[in-house]
């Protein structure tokens, strides 16, 4: 990993998880595969505090073990699934758009404590609706089942790996490898969840609930086991990558051509989202009759209109859909590697535009199209005067966007008798722009950080009157009362912290706005990774 990527791991393990847990996941992501012995040396904590922070990790999938042939078991960090935590919040807001409260509350849940049975997950989140419910209303155990059911069908969790049973007599190995067959995957156990979600109790009331069940623990008696024991459900991120990638599809057909050509694609995407694996370079043939069938109710576009839309999309130059065959009215596939080539290349011009303006943008998707050109003939074909061209090529030339390739006439590589190209090759730009984007988004994380330590004794004043607050308006105080702990906080610190409160938003925005960035870079690089 680069050193951009390391800082930026760090960071968001120590946002996640705190100090202990950063520094074990720090010391594995920069060390590589290494034995409990050796991290205790490194990170020179306490043997159970190491142990509990490989256990946190573990749980999340942000580190995994494996048994060496000869010699202890060793641990080993997944660097690219610590910087998904950066992803957290896009993950549930898509949730909550595809499948309302109960999907967003069981996928926040299952990201939260990295994997939960299903029994745990329901009761969880019905708890956690009934709260936010008028009084007298409940939420039904059965319906954030059935929503857990269709995030399931949809691929969008699935379950954890287990450990194999050992038979009775057999050497039981020092680390257990965790498998699951592929039928299993997504395959929801058979239980009945009856019961409504239950309102959170006073503070007293709590207390005296953990005192029982510490007690219950300790004497030996625990309620029974629930029916899916030991069967652990986690978020699948590919798949809600692969909703972000359709999603991007759909909204750069919409922008190119117009709203029904989108419809069109999204249409085919969706029928096929299940069926295509996240690493496809396409989708599955569809025949015209499939899509046609498959539109949503309110399109009424007839057979005839659909087949043009289809060839006008078969006929663009992005290539974004792509005819396969003739039977059933013509097939026709989603070319997904083409379409992420498009993205990435879409957005590094606008980088290149923003950064260097439109003459720069124009130079850079000169050499796009013609691929290798002479400057001679970047001046020619760009109509930008000799001396501007040459700057501008050397600028970008310089930030590594535009790459010169020397072909020599003669073996002595004589200036005189070289040509020299100019070409863009759009795989290490980027990478070179990702490489900048980790760093960005480190740079917003610590810039949010030092902003609430400048404001942390005013942010600790201001939760404490809130606290004053709650508890006097649940005892019934009056509206003068009410006021008076109100006015504790002087004109000027509720200004500060209003201008806390935006300057912490913004850097929120421009964080979620980088990694869209990201997401496209990544999957661009990956498909690219991908292909023989």
């Amino acid at each position: 990993m680069t050193q951009a990527e390391l800082r930026l791991c760090s960071l968001l393990l120590q946002e996640h998880f705190g100090d202990i847990v950063e520094k074990v996941g720090s010391s594995l992501l920069r060390t590589g595969p290494r034995p409990l012995r050796l991290l205790l040396g490194d990170t020179g904590l306490l043997p159970d505090q190491v142990k509990k922070a490989l256990c946190v990790l573990i749980q999340h999938g942000l580190a995994r073990f494996q048994a060496q042939p000869r010699g202890p078991v060793e641990y080993e960090a997944q660097g690219p699934r610590v910087l998904r935590l950066l992803r957290h919040p896009r993950y549930i807001y898509t949730a909550k758009a595809l499948y309302g409260d109960p999907g967003e509350l069981l996928v926040e849940e299952l990201l939260l404590h990295g994997c939960l049975p299903m029994s745990c997950a329901v009761a969880r989140v019905a708890d956690r609706l009934t709260d936010t419910m008028e009084d007298g209303k409940t939420m039904d155990y059965a319906e954030v089942s059935n929503t857990f059911v269709r995030l399931a069908d949809t691929h969008f969790i699935q379950r954890c790996p287990a450990a194999p049973e050992v038979p009775q007599n057999a050497k039981v190995p020092p680390a257990p490898a965790l498998a699951i067959a592929d039928k299993d995957m997504y395959v929801v156990p058979r239980i009945s969840l009856a019961g409504k979600g239950k309102r959170r109790h006073s503070c007293d009331e709590e207390e005296e609930g953990e005192h029982k069940a510490k007690r219950q623990k300790q004497e030996g008696g625990s309620s029974e086991a629930p029916p899916d024991d030991g069967i652990y459900w986690q978020v699948n991120l590919e798949r809600f990558h692969q909703h972000f990638r359709d999603q991007a599809l759909v909204s750069a057909v919409a922008s190119r051509m117009d709203q029904t050509s989108s419809e069109v694609v999204r249409t085919m995407l969706r029928m096929s989202e299940v069926t295509t694996a996240s690493g496809a370079p396409h989708t599955q043939p569809l025949s015209s009759n499939e899509i046609f069938r498959s539109l949503p109710a309110g399109y009424n576009i007839g057979k005839q209109v659909l087949d043009q839309y289809l060839a006008l999309l078969a006929d663009d130059p992005l290539e974004f859909v792509g005819k396969s065959g003739d039977s059933g009215g013509g097939t026709y596939t989603v070319n997904l590697h083409k379409a992420l080539v498009s993205l990435a290349t879409a957005t590094l011009e606008s980088i290149v535009e923003e950064r260097f303006g439109s003459r720069c943008a124009r130079i850079f998707r000169l050499l796009l199209r013609k691929k290798h050109l002479e400057q001679k003939q970047v001046e020619d074909f760009a109509m930008i005067p000799a001396k501007e061209a040459k700057d501008m090529l050397y600028r970008l030339l310089s930030e590594n966007l535009v790459t010169l390739q020397e072909i020599p006439k003669t073996p002595d590589h004589a200036p005189s008798r070289t040509f020299y190209l100019y070409t863009v090759n759009t795989l290490a730009a980027a990478r070179m722009l990702l490489h900048r984007c980790y760093k960005s988004v480190a740079n917003l994380m610590e810039r949010r950080q030092h902003e609430m330590r400048e404001n942390k004794r005013l942010l600790e004043k201001s939760q404490r009157v809130e606290a004053i607050l709650a508890s006097m308006q649940a005892t019934g105080a009056e509206a003068a009362q009410l006021h008076e702990v109100e006015e504790m906080i002087t004109g000027p610190e509720r200004q500060q912290l209003e201008n806390l409160k935006r300057n912490v938003n913004k850097i929120d925005a421009s964080e979620n706005q980088v990694d869209e960035t990201i997401f496209v870079l990544e999957s661009f690089i990956e498909s690219t990774m991908r292909r023989p």
